[in-house]
């Protein structure tokens, strides 16, 4: 069944389409990495200055719709206390909002906000030693890592203080019995980040399980992780934006070209 979304193409600005485009992109990748929980995450980017001029405004997923559903079209323009800013008829999954908009009120830096509930990254998110360093990804990781209690849903208003305050500056954040969650300057930043935080999790819970008797895990030499971020700059330019995201984008339109709408 078609969704019938009119295109918004004409009716807002060149950057906010391009923008739109993007996320929409994001969310259908991470549908077909596997990510996605239904409907219950979410993934959100900060309106431009061009757009929004100097107050916050983010786009975010139509609460309802499947990941591989949502379209350029379909996202939802919200201001800071959770107004729509467009027609779009769909609502907005409170604790996405509540998490998001703490992020985008404290990181000016936070162009992109990605969060998921995956099996491996649940999973680790419940270990109390947390990350272990074991992986070169993650070691990745562990440069900008953070933690935040768990606290029930995330409708709550007054958990904005204590989820900023335990992000600090990290870009990567593990919600404990909850998930994880990656902050990007843009949306690619923000997926490849998810990308190496989600197999982080996958190669730990996977290294755990084949443990045996008194065999220990091999761990990463701490020394290692002093050079860590200038090693991403070099091997990823810049995470995501220069080489990652456009073959990204390719093998999206090979599978799923319509998010563009």
């Amino acid at each position: 069944m078609s969704l019938n979304i009119p295109s918004v193409k004409h009716e807002v600005h060149a950057d906010e389409w391009q923008l739109r485009c993007d996320l929409a992109a994001c969310y259908r990748l991470v549908a077909l990495y596997g990510w996605s929980d239904l409907v219950f995450t979410h993934i959100s980017a900060k309106l431009p200055h061009s757009v929004a001029g100097e107050s916050h405004q983010f786009l975010i997923n139509p609460y309802g719709l499947m990941f591989d559903e949502i379209t350029a079209s379909s996202l939802v323009k919200v201001d800071m206390q959770c107004n729509k800013l467009d027609a779009n008829p769909f609502p907005v999954n409170p604790a996405g909002f509540v998490i998001h908009s703490a992020v985008h009120e404290v990181r000016e830096d936070a162009g992109c906000v990605l969060h998921t509930h995956t099996r491996a990254g649940v999973a680790v998110s419940a270990q109390q030693h947390g990350i272990l360093p074991i992986s070169q990804q993650s070691t990745f990781v562990l440069a900008s890592l953070a933690y935040h209690g768990y606290e029930g849903v995330a409708i709550r208003d007054d958990e904005k203080v204590r989820l900023q305050a335990d992000l600090g500056h990290a870009n990567y954040l593990m919600l404990r019995n909850h998930g994880l969650l990656t902050v990007g300057k843009t949306i690619a930043d923000a997926f490849l980040s998810m990308y190496t935080f989600e197999n982080t999790c996958r190669i730990q819970v996977d290294a755990l399980a084949g443990q045996q008797g008194a065999h220990a895990l091999s761990s990463v030499d701490p020394r290692i992780l002093d050079g860590v971020a200038t090693s991403m700059r070099v091997q990823t330019g810049g995470l995501g934006g220069q080489f990652v995201w456009p073959s990204l984008l390719r093998k999206l339109q090979r599978e799923s070209s319509d998010y563009a709408t």
